[in-house]
């Protein structure tokens, strides 16, 4: 038993018509006779009461395979249409993993993005420590990770979203927030508040301490971002924090940025997924947003700039 048989069957029960069942699964009649035939085989029972040649009433067993596979088309019917809709980005979902501060300030925009040309699906975000997004993406809990660090895991591939930096801020009525150069050397007897979850970023502040052989003083451990903010506004101490978090807080004069010598840190944005062709449409719609946002890589800015001297090598050898 198969759809077609059944949808030959459903056909010729609700047309009551050799002629006009067969014209509406586009079949020839004896193929809609024959494909009956079989179907009675199989159930071992007639489906038809062929006591008048011209009514086509059914058997108690036809009343129940007519609702069954009533049931069966319509579930066949409903999947197919799903399905276009997964296709043609109508329907479907995307799964993103980020740490606090890519939830807060940037991934906002990647959605906004993202929803200004598929409003029809849903995202969920879920918030997670970024040194565990890659297990999640691994195990499919997720479709995309925004991490700044490449993981090492060869199973997954990476792209390039952004780069930012660490900056060193401080309330505005901070003794250094008018220095218009500080050294690390300098910072031996500040307070500083620290994000107590352990990454590249507080190792390397923590490197270049023991670099420059200068005291780092931590007097405060916190859990989120905002509140490192809140408390370095409060002036209880000094932060280092990227500066994506903290370019709108500075800008409204909330926070303070100190110019920095001796330490430099520049930390990139990956999305991240695993390595396979199976990815949903709608993560694929998400990812070709992410690319179109993205930053250009070293190689392809490299690229362009040949590119563009090229050009130039053309237009002035025209000229000469």
């Amino acid at each position: 038993m198969d759809l077609m048989q059944l949808e030959m069957f459903v056909a010729m029960v609700e047309e009551s018509n050799f002629h006009k069942a067969a014209e509406r699964v586009f079949r020839t009649q004896p193929a809609l006779s024959m494909a009956l035939r079989k179907l009675e085989q199989e159930i071992g029972a007639p489906l038809f009461d062929r006591t008048n040649r011209n009514d086509y009433s059914l058997t108690d067993s036809g009343e129940v395979l007519y609702e069954y596979a009533r049931r069966l088309l319509n579930l066949r019917d409903e999947a197919l249409t799903t399905l276009k809709q997964l296709h043609t980005l109508q329907a479907g979902r995307i799964r993103i993993g980020a740490n606090e501060s890519t939830s807060l300030y940037l991934l906002p925009q990647i959605i906004l993005a993202f929803r200004e040309q598929y409003p029809r699906i849903k995202i969920e975000v879920f918030r997670q420590l970024s040194a565990k997004l890659p297990y999640e993406v691994r195990q499919r809990n997720l479709d995309v990770a925004i991490l700044s660090f490449l993981p090492d895991e060869s199973d997954l591939e990476s792209t390039l979203i952004m780069r930012d930096k660490l900056v060193l801020i401080a309330s505005p009525d901070h003794h250094l927030a008018q220095e218009k150069r500080v050294h690390i050397r300098d910072l031996g007897g500040e307070a500083f508040i620290a994000h107590n979850a352990h990454s590249p970023a507080r190792q390397k502040v923590i490197d270049t301490f023991r670099k420059f052989q200068t005291p780092l003083n931590i007097t405060t451990e916190i859990a989120t971002m905002e509140t490192i903010k809140k408390f370095v506004a409060l002036n209880i101490g000094l932060g280092f924090v990227p500066l994506m978090c903290v370019e709108e807080a500075v800008a409204r004069g909330e926070l303070a940025i100190i110019p920095l010598e001796g330490f430099h840190h520049e930390r990139n944005l990956w999305a991240v997924r695993r390595k396979t062709e199976s990815h949903s449409h709608a993560a694929q719609a998400f990812m070709k947003v992410i690319r179109a946002l993205a930053v250009p890589t070293i190689d392809e800015q490299n690229l362009s700039a040949v590119e563009k001297t090229a050009k130039d090598v053309k237009e002035l050898t025209a000229i000469n």
